[in-house]
Protein backbone atom coordinates (compact mmCIF):
# COMPACT_ATOMS: atom_id res chain seq x y z
CA UNK A 1 0.00 0.00 0.00
CA UNK A 2 1.49 3.61 -1.34
CA UNK A 3 0.04 7.33 0.09
CA UNK A 4 -0.89 7.56 -3.17
CA UNK A 5 -3.47 4.69 -2.76
CA UNK A 6 -5.15 6.34 -0.06
CA UNK A 7 -7.52 9.60 -0.90
CA UNK A 8 -8.57 12.09 2.45
CA UNK A 9 -12.40 12.35 2.65
CA UNK A 10 -13.96 15.93 2.70
CA UNK A 11 -13.81 16.65 6.17
CA UNK A 12 -17.66 17.17 7.57
CA UNK A 13 -17.45 18.56 10.97
CA UNK A 14 -21.45 18.31 11.17
CA UNK A 15 -21.37 14.82 11.66
CA UNK A 16 -20.18 15.61 15.30
CA UNK A 17 -23.21 16.69 16.44
CA UNK A 18 -24.99 13.09 16.47
CA UNK A 19 -22.01 11.95 18.79
CA UNK A 20 -23.12 10.52 22.17
CA UNK A 21 -26.67 11.38 23.57
CA UNK A 22 -27.63 7.78 23.79
CA UNK A 23 -30.50 6.45 25.69
CA UNK A 24 -30.59 5.48 29.08
CA UNK A 25 -32.41 2.26 29.54
CA UNK A 26 -33.82 0.38 32.73
CA UNK A 27 -33.29 -3.29 32.66
CA UNK A 28 -35.43 -5.36 34.65
CA UNK A 29 -35.62 -8.72 32.95
CA UNK A 30 -34.12 -11.83 34.48
CA UNK A 31 -30.06 -11.98 33.98
CA UNK A 32 -30.60 -15.38 34.56
CA UNK A 33 -32.35 -14.64 37.74
CA UNK A 34 -35.12 -12.64 38.93
CA UNK A 35 -33.05 -9.06 39.83
CA UNK A 36 -34.15 -5.50 40.57
CA UNK A 37 -32.65 -3.45 38.21
CA UNK A 38 -30.02 -1.41 36.86
CA UNK A 39 -29.92 1.14 34.20
CA UNK A 40 -27.83 0.34 30.89
CA UNK A 41 -26.62 3.47 28.17
CA UNK A 42 -27.52 1.92 24.62
CA UNK A 43 -23.67 2.86 23.12
CA UNK A 44 -25.01 1.09 20.51
CA UNK A 45 -27.38 4.10 18.81
CA UNK A 46 -25.36 6.25 18.77
CA UNK A 47 -23.59 7.21 15.76
CA UNK A 48 -20.17 5.64 15.25
CA UNK A 49 -20.86 3.16 18.45
CA UNK A 50 -19.28 3.69 21.95
CA UNK A 51 -15.82 3.71 20.19
CA UNK A 52 -16.79 7.00 18.20
CA UNK A 53 -16.65 8.82 21.42
CA UNK A 54 -12.92 7.55 21.65
CA UNK A 55 -12.31 7.69 18.18
CA UNK A 56 -12.79 11.67 17.72
CA UNK A 57 -11.29 12.56 21.22
CA UNK A 58 -8.09 10.87 19.78
CA UNK A 59 -7.46 12.30 16.62
CA UNK A 60 -8.59 15.69 17.80
CA UNK A 61 -5.59 15.76 20.64
CA UNK A 62 -3.30 14.24 17.65
CA UNK A 63 -4.10 17.23 15.70
CA UNK A 64 -3.83 19.58 18.42
CA UNK A 65 -0.50 18.34 19.36
CA UNK A 66 0.52 18.34 15.86
CA UNK A 67 0.87 14.67 15.33
CA UNK A 68 -1.71 14.19 13.04
CA UNK A 69 -1.98 16.85 9.89
CA UNK A 70 -4.64 17.60 8.25
CA UNK A 71 -5.61 14.77 5.61
CA UNK A 72 -3.40 12.25 6.76
CA UNK A 73 -3.97 8.55 7.13
CA UNK A 74 -4.92 7.02 10.60
CA UNK A 75 -4.04 3.31 10.99
CA UNK A 76 -5.37 0.99 13.53
CA UNK A 77 -5.21 -1.83 14.76
CA UNK A 78 -9.09 -3.13 15.71
CA UNK A 79 -11.63 -6.14 15.98
CA UNK A 80 -14.29 -3.78 14.81
CA UNK A 81 -15.83 -1.57 16.92
CA UNK A 82 -13.30 1.37 17.44
CA UNK A 83 -12.77 0.41 13.76
CA UNK A 84 -16.37 1.84 13.08
CA UNK A 85 -15.92 4.95 15.03
CA UNK A 86 -12.54 5.32 13.72
CA UNK A 87 -14.57 5.56 10.23
CA UNK A 88 -16.90 8.09 11.67
CA UNK A 89 -13.98 10.29 12.68
CA UNK A 90 -12.58 9.99 9.34
CA UNK A 91 -15.48 11.12 7.86
CA UNK A 92 -16.02 13.87 10.62
CA UNK A 93 -12.45 15.51 10.34
CA UNK A 94 -11.63 14.59 6.39
CA UNK A 95 -8.77 11.83 6.88
CA UNK A 96 -7.97 8.22 5.76
CA UNK A 97 -9.31 5.06 7.72
CA UNK A 98 -6.84 1.99 7.77
CA UNK A 99 -7.63 -1.03 9.84
CA UNK A 100 -5.65 -3.51 10.43
CA UNK A 101 -8.24 -6.69 11.44
CA UNK A 102 -8.18 -10.10 11.64
CA UNK A 103 -9.79 -13.67 10.02
CA UNK A 104 -12.39 -14.02 12.58
CA UNK A 105 -13.85 -10.36 12.07
CA UNK A 106 -17.55 -10.96 10.66
CA UNK A 107 -18.69 -10.18 7.13
CA UNK A 108 -21.22 -8.37 8.01
CA UNK A 109 -18.38 -5.99 9.74
CA UNK A 110 -16.09 -6.28 7.21
CA UNK A 111 -18.63 -4.65 5.11
CA UNK A 112 -19.99 -2.64 7.05
CA UNK A 113 -16.29 -1.02 7.73
CA UNK A 114 -15.71 -0.77 3.91
CA UNK A 115 -19.00 0.89 3.34
CA UNK A 116 -18.19 3.75 5.30
CA UNK A 117 -15.01 4.13 3.52
CA UNK A 118 -12.08 2.50 5.73
CA UNK A 119 -9.55 0.28 4.16
CA UNK A 120 -9.20 -3.11 5.76
CA UNK A 121 -5.56 -4.98 6.01
CA UNK A 122 -6.49 -8.56 7.21
CA UNK A 123 -3.85 -10.78 8.97
CA UNK A 124 -4.49 -14.60 8.73
CA UNK A 125 -3.06 -16.27 11.33
CA UNK A 126 -2.85 -15.16 15.35
CA UNK A 127 0.81 -14.69 16.51
CA UNK A 128 2.27 -17.63 18.60
CA UNK A 129 2.72 -15.09 21.49
CA UNK A 130 0.36 -11.97 21.84
CA UNK A 131 -2.58 -14.14 19.77
CA UNK A 132 -4.75 -12.05 17.09
CA UNK A 133 -3.71 -8.60 18.79
CA UNK A 134 0.15 -9.38 18.55
CA UNK A 135 -0.16 -10.43 14.79
CA UNK A 136 -2.15 -7.01 13.70
CA UNK A 137 -0.06 -5.01 15.55
CA UNK A 138 2.63 -6.75 14.00
CA UNK A 139 1.38 -5.79 10.55
CA UNK A 140 0.55 -2.46 11.83
CA UNK A 141 3.97 -1.50 12.24
CA UNK A 142 4.80 -2.33 8.48
CA UNK A 143 2.18 -0.02 7.18
CA UNK A 144 3.22 2.72 9.42
CA UNK A 145 6.47 2.53 7.88
CA UNK A 146 4.98 2.04 4.47
CA UNK A 147 2.84 5.35 4.68
CA UNK A 148 4.78 8.54 5.34
CA UNK A 149 3.13 11.07 7.63
CA UNK A 150 0.47 8.33 9.12
CA UNK A 151 -0.75 8.44 12.52
CA UNK A 152 -1.57 5.35 15.04
CA UNK A 153 -3.92 6.32 17.58
CA UNK A 154 -2.83 3.28 19.69
CA UNK A 155 -6.22 3.19 21.18
CA UNK A 156 -4.41 0.61 24.29
CA UNK A 157 -2.02 3.14 25.23
CA UNK A 158 -3.52 6.39 24.39
CA UNK A 159 -5.20 9.04 27.24
CA UNK A 160 -7.40 10.48 24.92
CA UNK A 161 -8.68 7.78 24.70
CA UNK A 162 -10.07 7.72 28.01
CA UNK A 163 -10.80 11.30 27.47
CA UNK A 164 -13.21 10.94 24.93
CA UNK A 165 -15.42 9.16 27.51
CA UNK A 166 -16.11 12.36 29.71
CA UNK A 167 -19.08 13.45 27.64
CA UNK A 168 -20.57 9.66 28.39
CA UNK A 169 -20.02 10.23 32.78
CA UNK A 170 -21.48 13.65 31.92
CA UNK A 171 -24.88 12.16 30.69
CA UNK A 172 -24.84 9.38 33.37
CA UNK A 173 -24.67 12.26 36.10
CA UNK A 174 -27.50 14.51 34.61
CA UNK A 175 -30.04 11.74 33.98
CA UNK A 176 -29.53 9.83 37.46
CA UNK A 177 -29.90 11.18 40.86
CA UNK A 178 -27.36 9.13 42.39
CA UNK A 179 -24.94 5.80 41.38
CA UNK A 180 -23.79 3.45 43.84
CA UNK A 181 -22.12 0.85 41.09
CA UNK A 182 -20.68 1.44 37.53
CA UNK A 183 -19.89 -1.94 35.96
CA UNK A 184 -17.94 -1.53 33.00
CA UNK A 185 -16.39 -4.14 30.33
CA UNK A 186 -12.85 -3.94 29.90
CA UNK A 187 -10.73 -4.06 26.70
CA UNK A 188 -8.39 -1.37 26.06
CA UNK A 189 -9.54 -0.11 29.85
CA UNK A 190 -10.48 3.43 28.00
CA UNK A 191 -14.55 3.79 29.32
CA UNK A 192 -14.12 2.58 32.33
CA UNK A 193 -11.23 5.00 33.24
CA UNK A 194 -12.93 7.82 30.86
CA UNK A 195 -16.53 7.01 32.82
CA UNK A 196 -15.60 6.18 36.31
CA UNK A 197 -13.06 9.39 37.34
CA UNK A 198 -15.84 12.26 36.76
CA UNK A 199 -18.49 10.41 37.88
CA UNK A 200 -16.68 9.73 41.48
CA UNK A 201 -16.39 13.51 41.54
CA UNK A 202 -20.43 13.52 41.87
CA UNK A 203 -20.24 10.38 43.96
CA UNK A 204 -17.12 9.34 46.03
CA UNK A 205 -17.98 5.77 46.92
CA UNK A 206 -19.14 4.86 43.75
CA UNK A 207 -17.74 1.19 43.40
CA UNK A 208 -16.59 0.25 39.91
CA UNK A 209 -16.67 -3.51 38.83
CA UNK A 210 -14.83 -4.73 35.76
CA UNK A 211 -15.78 -7.43 33.42
CA UNK A 212 -13.21 -9.35 31.69
CA UNK A 213 -12.97 -12.63 29.11
CA UNK A 214 -12.06 -15.83 30.67
CA UNK A 215 -8.65 -16.48 28.75
CA UNK A 216 -7.74 -12.51 29.08
CA UNK A 217 -4.82 -11.38 30.32
CA UNK A 218 -5.88 -7.65 31.56
CA UNK A 219 -6.33 -8.80 34.97
CA UNK A 220 -3.80 -11.48 35.64
CA UNK A 221 -5.01 -14.58 34.11
CA UNK A 222 -3.34 -16.88 32.06
CA UNK A 223 -3.51 -15.82 28.04
CA UNK A 224 -5.91 -18.51 26.29
CA UNK A 225 -8.05 -18.54 23.08
CA UNK A 226 -10.90 -16.21 23.12
CA UNK A 227 -13.92 -16.81 21.21
CA UNK A 228 -15.28 -13.80 22.68
CA UNK A 229 -14.35 -10.80 20.70
CA UNK A 230 -14.75 -6.92 22.08
CA UNK A 231 -13.73 -7.39 25.50
CA UNK A 232 -10.67 -8.95 26.95
CA UNK A 233 -7.42 -8.64 25.63
CA UNK A 234 -3.69 -10.86 25.13
CA UNK A 235 -1.60 -8.03 26.10
CA UNK A 236 -2.00 -5.59 29.20
CA UNK A 237 -3.43 -2.18 27.85
CA UNK A 238 -1.59 0.63 30.04
CA UNK A 239 -4.97 2.93 29.61
CA UNK A 240 -6.76 0.10 32.42
CA UNK A 241 -6.93 1.91 35.46
CA UNK A 242 -6.36 -0.95 38.02
CA UNK A 243 -6.49 1.24 41.40
CA UNK A 244 -10.08 2.32 40.41
CA UNK A 245 -12.26 -1.35 39.94
CA UNK A 246 -13.39 -2.51 43.27
CA UNK A 247 -13.36 -6.01 41.92
CA UNK A 248 -13.60 -7.95 38.77
CA UNK A 249 -15.87 -10.54 37.09
CA UNK A 250 -14.07 -13.02 34.43
CA UNK A 251 -17.24 -14.46 31.96
CA UNK A 252 -17.23 -16.94 29.87
CA UNK A 253 -19.53 -17.64 26.65
CA UNK A 254 -22.15 -19.44 27.60
CA UNK A 255 -23.28 -16.75 30.09
CA UNK A 256 -22.90 -13.66 27.41
CA UNK A 257 -24.57 -15.78 25.25
CA UNK A 258 -27.48 -16.71 27.35
CA UNK A 259 -27.14 -12.99 28.56
CA UNK A 260 -28.14 -11.86 25.13
CA UNK A 261 -30.63 -13.70 24.05
CA UNK A 262 -32.74 -13.11 27.34
CA UNK A 263 -32.15 -9.26 26.48
CA UNK A 264 -32.90 -9.45 23.22
CA UNK A 265 -36.64 -11.49 24.08
CA UNK A 266 -37.49 -9.40 27.14
CA UNK A 267 -35.98 -5.91 26.80
CA UNK A 268 -36.09 -5.37 23.42
CA UNK A 269 -32.45 -4.08 23.51
CA UNK A 270 -29.11 -6.20 23.34
CA UNK A 271 -25.80 -6.29 21.62
CA UNK A 272 -22.85 -8.53 21.46
CA UNK A 273 -20.04 -10.30 24.19
CA UNK A 274 -19.64 -7.12 26.01
CA UNK A 275 -22.74 -5.93 25.95
CA UNK A 276 -24.45 -9.77 27.34
CA UNK A 277 -21.29 -10.21 30.06
CA UNK A 278 -22.24 -6.31 31.37
CA UNK A 279 -26.03 -7.10 31.77
CA UNK A 280 -25.02 -10.23 33.65
CA UNK A 281 -23.03 -8.68 35.68
CA UNK A 282 -24.83 -5.72 36.71
CA UNK A 283 -27.75 -8.43 37.17
CA UNK A 284 -26.04 -9.74 39.96
CA UNK A 285 -24.73 -6.29 41.50
CA UNK A 286 -28.40 -4.85 41.59
CA UNK A 287 -29.52 -8.75 43.00
CA UNK A 288 -26.99 -8.50 46.12
CA UNK A 289 -27.12 -5.03 46.83
CA UNK A 290 -30.47 -4.75 47.58
CA UNK A 291 -31.61 -0.62 47.00
CA UNK A 292 -28.01 -0.15 45.18
CA UNK A 293 -28.30 2.34 42.25
CA UNK A 294 -26.64 0.23 39.36
CA UNK A 295 -25.54 1.03 35.67
CA UNK A 296 -23.55 -0.08 33.10
CA UNK A 297 -22.85 0.49 29.46
CA UNK A 298 -23.96 -1.37 26.53
CA UNK A 299 -21.40 -1.02 23.86
CA UNK A 300 -22.71 -1.76 20.85
CA UNK A 301 -26.36 -3.61 19.30
CA UNK A 302 -27.29 -7.07 18.13
CA UNK A 303 -26.89 -6.45 14.48
CA UNK A 304 -23.04 -7.47 13.87
CA UNK A 305 -23.30 -10.82 16.34
CA UNK A 306 -26.40 -12.40 14.46
CA UNK A 307 -24.08 -15.46 12.72
CA UNK A 308 -22.78 -15.35 16.23
CA UNK A 309 -23.99 -15.12 19.74
CA UNK A 310 -27.65 -15.39 18.28
CA UNK A 311 -27.19 -18.18 15.73
CA UNK A 312 -27.40 -21.57 17.27
CA UNK A 313 -25.68 -23.91 14.65
CA UNK A 314 -22.46 -21.34 15.42
CA UNK A 315 -23.03 -21.51 19.23
CA UNK A 316 -23.27 -25.27 18.49
CA UNK A 317 -20.31 -25.27 16.44
CA UNK A 318 -18.32 -23.77 19.01
CA UNK A 319 -19.38 -25.77 22.31
CA UNK A 320 -21.49 -22.70 23.80
CA UNK A 321 -24.81 -23.99 25.40
CA UNK A 322 -26.37 -21.15 26.98
CA UNK A 323 -28.03 -24.08 28.65
CA UNK A 324 -25.14 -24.61 30.74
CA UNK A 325 -24.86 -21.03 31.53
CA UNK A 326 -23.71 -20.48 35.19
CA UNK A 327 -26.00 -18.57 37.39
CA UNK A 328 -23.81 -17.14 40.10
CA UNK A 329 -19.72 -16.32 39.94
CA UNK A 330 -16.93 -18.44 41.43
CA UNK A 331 -15.05 -17.08 44.22
CA UNK A 332 -11.44 -16.44 43.95
CA UNK A 333 -9.38 -14.65 46.26
CA UNK A 334 -6.82 -13.66 44.09
CA UNK A 335 -6.57 -13.21 40.13
CA UNK A 336 -3.58 -16.07 39.75
CA UNK A 337 -5.52 -18.68 42.53
CA UNK A 338 -7.24 -19.77 39.61
CA UNK A 339 -7.89 -20.00 36.25
CA UNK A 340 -11.33 -18.82 35.29
CA UNK A 341 -12.87 -20.74 32.59
CA UNK A 342 -16.25 -19.81 33.43
CA UNK A 343 -18.48 -16.49 35.50
CA UNK A 344 -15.64 -15.98 38.06
CA UNK A 345 -15.26 -13.23 41.13
CA UNK A 346 -12.55 -11.82 43.14
CA UNK A 347 -12.37 -8.66 44.80
CA UNK A 348 -8.54 -8.53 44.59
CA UNK A 349 -7.57 -6.37 41.88
CA UNK A 350 -3.69 -5.83 40.69
CA UNK A 351 -1.92 -4.64 37.73
CA UNK A 352 -0.07 -7.96 36.25
CA UNK A 353 2.98 -5.91 35.63
CA UNK A 354 3.26 -3.70 38.93
CA UNK A 355 6.30 -5.47 40.87
CA UNK A 356 6.27 -3.25 43.81
CA UNK A 357 4.03 -6.24 45.55
CA UNK A 358 1.23 -8.63 45.27
CA UNK A 359 -1.51 -5.93 46.47
CA UNK A 360 0.12 -2.82 45.59
CA UNK A 361 -2.82 -1.77 42.82
CA UNK A 362 -5.56 -3.11 45.32
CA UNK A 363 -7.90 -0.01 45.66
CA UNK A 364 -8.61 1.33 48.90
CA UNK A 365 -12.08 -0.21 49.93
CA UNK A 366 -15.36 1.92 49.39
CA UNK A 367 -18.33 1.30 51.31
CA UNK A 368 -21.05 -1.40 50.39
CA UNK A 369 -24.01 0.40 49.14
CA UNK A 370 -26.40 -2.02 51.18
CA UNK A 371 -26.34 -5.27 53.00
CA UNK A 372 -24.93 -7.83 50.85
CA UNK A 373 -27.03 -10.69 50.11
CA UNK A 374 -26.32 -14.33 49.51
CA UNK A 375 -26.61 -14.38 45.27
Amino acid sequence: MTATALRAPTADPGLLTLLGRTPLARIGCDLPCPQPGFFAKLEGLGAGGMKARAAVSMLLGARERGELCPGAPVVESTSGTLGLGLAFAGQALGHPVVLVCDGELEPAMRRLLRAHGARLELVDRPAADGGWQAARLARLRELLADLPGAYWPDQYNNPDNAAGYASLAAELATALDHLDILVCSVGTGGHSAGIVAPLRRYWPALRLIGVDATGSTIFGQPARGRLMRGLGSSIHPRNVAYEAFDEVHWVGPAEAVDACRRLARASFVSGGWSTGAAALVAAWAARVHPGAVVATVFPDGPHRYLGTVYDEDYTAAHGVDPATAATRPVEIPHPTAAEATGWTRCTTVVDPLDDTGPTAAAPAPRPVPAVEATP
